[in-house]
């Protein structure tokens, strides 16, 4: 186990850092929609690249902020139950939920996008609004999203099972619980 655990930091590590150098892709994202809203009203010129790129820009975190969100344990739960029950059987929950839930969903949606994604940077795939942004970098967003949010899963599965088999902490502890 203490391998696994090893393998979950990393995992931990990599979802972090790019969920913190993404999140300034929102700073990014509010200039360039300031910039084009301006230039639009104060100089009635606007640029379809300019507002493609707001859209690329708040894919990429959505996308590629995935994973943090799941490491900082920030995805949406009902908890009108689940926060009535022993830890233990949360943690159960959280581990079902993992496998039966996010790895289908993950490797779905890898399965149908990544040859997708990948066809369209060989075909070097432009939009067909005048003046657009190449399409296959939003498209490689897909899968590269969806595989750190797999990789994460795989982390937050090792801590869960580390938890219930009495090698590990909770993986909750020392978080922070309800909004911040």
């Amino acid at each position: 186990m203490p391998f696994l655990i090893r393998i979950s930091q990393i995992i931990d590590a990599i979802s972090v850092t790019v969920g913190k150098a993404v999140s300034w892709l929102v700073l990014v994202a509010v200039l360039v929609s300031a910039g084009n809203a301006v230039s639009r009203k104060v100089l009635s010129a606007s640029s379809n690249a300019w507002l493609e790129m707001q859209w690329y820009l708040f894919s990429a975190v959505f996308l590629l902020a995935a994973a943090y969100t799941l490491q900082r344990g920030e995805h949406v739960k009902i908890d009108i139950i689940y926060g009535r029950l022993q830890r233990r059987t949360q943690v159960w929950i959280e581990v079902l939920g993992t496998l039966f839930f996010l790895f289908p969903f993950v490797g779905i949606t890898l399965y149908l996008t990544y040859p997708l994604a990948i066809q369209r940077w060989v075909s070097d795939e432009v939009s067909s609004n005048a003046g657009g942004l190449p399409l296959w970098p939003a498209w490689m967003l897909i899968p590269l999203g969806f595989a750190l949010l797999g990789l994460q899963g795989i982390s937050e599965l090792i801590k869960r099972i580390g938890f219930l088999t009495g090698t590990g902490p909770d993986p909750l502890e020392g978080r922070v619980s309800g909004p911040h």
